[in-house]
């Protein structure tokens, strides 16, 4: 049966039909905090009304039954049955609520790479700092090929193997929150399966976002996405997978909640293929809408926008087009590997014409800084200017600051690598001219650091 055509084309006419963004904003880094179409926001106001109308019979019937028939429909994007999913707040909530259950003992390691998000990273220093266990970081730059990252990974292994270390659990990403690129999580999960250590894998930017219907069969010990960032629901909402052979492992949700059972009682009362479910069931009072609002979300991307497939297919080639213009605006690159892995999916990565110098940057002049708007009109900067790298991060920081607050829209920017790099996400309400207009602001900003208002700003 062919899917259905969307109703509304991809494009401006999508964002004006269906989403709610302002007509001054421009969304550029919806892989952030993500949206959701009007639809799926009435459908949540009117759960959110029939809560209040009656809090007890919602909350305590009417939406464990609701919550029943989101966990069988998001099961399938995964591949894995309804028994093995629950919901959770947020993919931090997920990686924290699988790393406190496991139980660490002296010599015991949590693996990981340098593109680690950040809060996962806090939660291992935490984790260190707690119990015994010790963490090892892979160091990783990009664009790296995918074949190295897992040949990285092995050799890493059998060092710590050599130390008589013991991995008690690798963790890895579905999609990079920066640099934005695919990593070979496939190939991780199978080399973890092929060296015995258990695989906890980061999905933040992953349902909704790539393929992932064959999660189930590629077999993961352990996986959590964000359902707010990329599959339409609203916040906070996330999935967690545990498949049956490791549920036993997950004793606690975080916090603990009328789901726990004693040692004591689990010994006397063998424990249900329903009892996954039952622990994320009622883990302390909160707008529980979100989780609910999954059915509505899949049927917008089923009815109005034809599909999984056709959503994906228009988010990485307006992403993919629309950075390479970037590029040509800036005179720069987009970053990529040789196998061209990176692009497969909806985030791109510039380069932003400011080069590191040892010598004297741009900026270092004795031109007034009030004389220097004046010149702007009449000399426009080509090509790169040249930064000190003690400066970098915080022009990148400026730069993604004046973003918001000056040109009404949110473009991450950041030094890595030794280059000034910026983030876009592709999505279903963008357009080309859309990325060549980020590329002309990010140009004009860039002129703006080389005349050193940065500098001005932060002394003031």
């Amino acid at each position: 049966m062919d899917k259905p055509k969307p109703s509304v084309p991809f494009g401006h006419a999508m964002r004006d039909v269906h989403f709610s963004f302002d007509k001054g904003y421009l969304p550029l880094n919806h892989g952030s905090f993500g949206t959701f179409p009007k639809v799926v926001r009435d459908r949540q106001r009117e759960l959110q009304d029939l809560m209040e109308a009656r809090p007890d019979t919602y909350l305590r019937y009417t939406y464990l039954e609701l919550l029943e028939e989101s966990r069988k429909a998001i099961a399938p994007l995964l591949g894995v049955c309804m028994d093995e999913v629950v919901f959770v707040p947020n993919a931090t909530t997920g990686v924290n609520t699988i790393l406190r259950n496991l139980v660490y003992q002296k010599g015991d390691v949590i693996l990981h790479f340098a593109t680690v998000y950040g809060a996962c990273e806090k939660t291992i220093d935490s984790l260190c700092e707690t119990t015994q266990v010790e963490r090892v970081c892979i160091a990783l730059d990009y664009p790296a090929e995918d074949e190295d990252i897992v040949c990285k990974f092995k050799n890493v292994v059998q060092n710590l193997k050599d130390a008589r270390k013991n991995i008690k659990v690798a963790m890895f990403d579905t999609v990079l929150t920066f640099p934005g690129a695919r990593f070979p999580w496939e190939a991780l999960v199978k080399a973890c399966k092929d060296l015995g250590i258990l695989s906890l894998i980061d999905g933040a930017h992953g349902i909704g976002h790539i393929d992932l219907t064959n999660l189930g069969e590629v077999g993961p010990d352990f996986f959590t996405s964000n359902c707010y960032k990329w599959l339409f629901v609203p916040r906070g909402c996330a999935v967690l997978y545990v498949p049956l052979r490791n549920q036993h492992l997950i004793r606690t949700s975080l916090p603990t909640s009328w789901g726990f059972q004693p040692l004591a009682k689990r010994e006397v009362e063998p424990r249900d293929i329903k009892a996954f479910g039952e622990l994320f069931k009622k883990v302390s009072t909160i707008d529980p809408t979100p989780y609910v609002c999954v059915q509505e979300a899949l049927k917008f991307r089923e009815l109005v926008c034809g599909g999984e497939a056709k959503i994906r297919e228009y988010c990485e080639n307006v992403v993919k087009v629309g950075g390479k213009r970037m590029a040509e605006i800036l005179r720069t690159e987009v970053m990529d590997n040789k196998t061209g892995t990176l692009h497969r999916c909806c985030f791109v990565n510039v380069r932003l014409p400011l080069t590191v110098t040892q010598g004297a940057p741009s900026y270092d002049n004795c031109v007034p800084f009030e004389h220097q708007r004046e010149m702007a009109n009449s000399q426009s900067m080509e090509g790169s200017g040249y930064i000190r790298e003690a400066d970098a991060s915080k022009i990148a920081k400026w730069m993604t600051e004046k973003s918001v607050k000056e040109y009404a829209t949110m473009i991450p920017v950041k030094f890595y690598v030794g280059q000034i790099w910026c983030r876009i996400s592709g999505q279903i309400y963008l357009e080309l001219e859309d990325f060549e207009w980020a590329g002309y602001r990010l140009k004009e900003m860039c002129e703006r650091v080389s005349k050193g208002e940065f500098l001005v700003e932060d002394d003031q």
